[in-house]
């Protein structure tokens, strides 16, 4: 948000908007406590838009933005009080994003669900109602709401707890309370589905409440298919990865069979939570489960997220990995429902990533970068615009990963473990692994025309079989300056074997190239 506000400030519209749409829940949630009337509280909202745009420069502190617009947010609620009141209306909007093409009785049943639980959240006192609604009804965070009205995250949680006790001796369904604790609360029917056994186990271990489904899987490596059911397409993957990253065939397939089998239950489960980070590695991972999910009938089965990219006091955030079970446990309960556009989003970003046309991306990522950003999914354009800059670039043949590796050798880096430790400190939005940036050193150093040594590595294929190999030296070949340099060009001296999503580029002649200097995609037009 603070970059948002910068850029707000400096004249840039686009910004401004994606804080409009960050913000636009809860001084809804404010101005219609105050206002009681949706069409007044709309208005009050776009006055209040309107003011802190025209005085946006008085803001001295980004930071502070939460806190001074609700400011202006209250001050126009309090002007259309005073100008007419008009009579009360049921809010009766909160929960749509619940319902996924449900039959008519469903309609009813829940219609009438809501609208208990919203005469019971309205009965309740200010101080109760707000919180309640923005973070459960809006899927704001903790920390928000927290900078938004200037209470504490620990007042606020004591908030929610008490409007909860409340609720459930009010309202008259048992049914409903019941699906208010274990909907809204947290309770025991929840999936969670996380990216690694680090992250999953501790979470397994009273960090969260629910079953914990590690999503093992690395999109960012071997090709992908828009659909990876196919028995075709999967055994075409297994074999990719067991020939370049060494993992079996047959523990890849039924380690598949597994997950998918256990996601296929969804529907038992009240709450589905998707634990993603901000790198290509998770986020291409996310696309692929969103994509999945546009395809099924969600029912009573709420979606939610937990996007992260950085975290108070980790200086390098890499991932959840990092936190420990204290940090991690401060993060539950702080998703936010989705719901059908970030559901449409991460499917088209999953069917362009497994496209064999890059550009499919690429236009993609500039058609929706401002409907990315103010989304859930705010890490991905970033993401897979560095997926694309993995291509090899027209200047030289390398790609984003192998022109930091040079980079990172010319800054003194001499072996394997300062290398990756280097190039994927540099290159932290990509994840890589050590399986994956092996695979990368491999075929710089492979083949009659090395552009790498690795001191005592000739002859092998699999570097775990090299003694102390993370501390072998590592040197530029003479054909590897000339093509650091620009006067060679890796692809046309060395060829190419590698999948880049559903691109696959092979051989010395590649119809596709990445332009640096121009930040685009080049379709070459080989006649050699």
């Amino acid at each position: 948000m603070r970059q948002w506000v910068e850029k707000a400030k400096q004249g840039d519209t686009e910004a401004f908007a994606q804080l409009m749409a960050h913000c636009r829940g809860m001084a809804y949630a404010v101005s219609y406590d105050m206002l009681k009337d949706v069409h007044l509280a709309e208005d009050a909202v776009q006055e209040a838009f309107l003011e802190a745009y025209l005085n946006l420069q008085k803001l001295s502190e980004p930071a502070a933005f939460p806190g001074w617009f609700r400011t202006i947010v209250v001050r126009q609620c309090q002007r259309t009080l005073r100008r007419k009141r008009h009579p009360l209306l049921p809010l009766d909007e909160a929960l749509q994003s619940l319902q996924n093409e449900p039959g008519a009785a469903d309609i009813l049943e829940r219609k009438e669900a809501e609208q208990v639980l919203q005469s019971s959240v309205a009965a309740l006192s200010a101080k109760l109602r707000v919180p309640v609604q923005l973070f459960y009804f809006y899927g704001y965070s903790l920390q928000e709401i927290s900078g938004y009205l200037g209470t504490p995250v620990q007042t606020l949680k004591k908030r929610l707890h008490d409007a909860r006790q409340k609720l459930k001796g009010t309202l008259p369904v048992a049914d409903l309370a019941s699906v208010f604790n274990l909907l809204y609360e947290g309770g025991g029917k929840m999936l969670h589905i996380v990216n690694g056994d680090v992250v999953g186990n501790m979470l397994k271990h009273g960090v969260v409440q629910g079953e914990v489904l590690v999503w093992r899987e690395i999109y960012s490596s071997g090709p992908v298919f828009a659909d990876l059911a196919g028995s075709r397409e999967r055994a075409e993957r297994a074999r990719v990865l067991e020939a370049t990253l060494g993992i079996p065939a047959g523990e890849y397939m039924t380690s598949c069979e597994e997950q998918e089998r256990k996601l296929r239950e969804y529907a038992q489960y009240d709450e589905v939570v998707l634990w993603f980070e901000h790198d290509l590695f998770d986020q291409s991972m996310l696309a692929y489960l969103l994509h999945w999910f546009k395809g099924q009938k969600l029912g009573r089965t709420k979606l939610s997220l937990l996007c992260i990219g950085e975290f108070p006091g980790i200086e390098r955030f890499h991932g959840l990995g990092q936190l420990t079970p204290a940090q991690l446990g401060t993060l539950s309960g702080t998703w936010r429902t989705i719901g059908r556009p970030e559901i449409e989003l991460g499917s088209e970003l999953w069917q362009a990533y497994a496209s064999p046309d890059p550009t499919r991306m690429a236009d993609l990522l500039d058609q929706k970068n401002a409907e990315l950003a103010a989304s859930g999914l705010p890490f991905a354009s970033e993401a897979f615009r560095t997926h694309l800059m993995r291509l090899p670039s027209v200047h030289n043949g390398l790609g984003i990963v192998e022109q930091t590796t040079f980079d990172a050798l010319a800054s003194g880096a001499h072996t394997p473990l300062e290398l990756f430790r280097q190039v994927t400190d540099t290159l932290h939005v990509l994840g890589m692994g050590d399986l994956e940036y092996w695979k990368v050193l491999r075929a710089l150093t492979a083949g009659e025309h090395p552009l790498l040594h690795i001191e005592g590595a000739e002859g092998y294929t699999d570097f775990r079989q090299i003694p102390e190999f993370l501390n072998r030296r590592v040197a530029v070949t003479a054909l590897g300056q000339q093509v650091q340099e620009g006067a060679a060009d890796r692809v046309l001296v060395q060829g190419i074997d590698e999948w880049y999503g559903g691109l696959h580029l092979q051989g010395r002649e590649v119809p596709w190239r990445w332009d640096t200097e121009a930040e685009q995609l080049v379709r070459q037009l080989n006649t050699q």
